[in-house]
């Protein structure tokens, strides 16, 4: 019998832009891409649904996201940790 090993799983760094929801923010993403052709670097965005089991974030916060098994229809994502909080 083989044994399944559960590799590592992804983490991002993003902006609280909604806590609006129960037990959930949306954190907003964002990297810098190369352009293939003209080599110049472009913001690409992205919005993830988060749980936030205690809704201890804020709008403004800096949060570490894990990806986790689906929580919902939408919600791929769990706060780890608050990076900075908003004053």
């Amino acid at each position: 019998m083989a044994t399944i090993t559960q590799g590592k799983r992804r983490q991002l760094s993003g902006i609280v832009v909604s806590n609006k929801m129960q037990k959930t923010v949306t954190v907003l993403v964002e990297r810098l891409v190369q352009h293939s052709a003209y080599k110049k670097y472009i913001k690409k965005r992205a919005k993830f649904a988060a749980h936030d089991e205690k809704s201890t974030c804020q709008i403004g916060d800096k949060v570490l996201i894990t990806e986790s098994r689906p929580l919902s229809k939408t919600k791929r994502w769990r706060v780890s940790k608050i990076l900075e909080k908003v004053v």
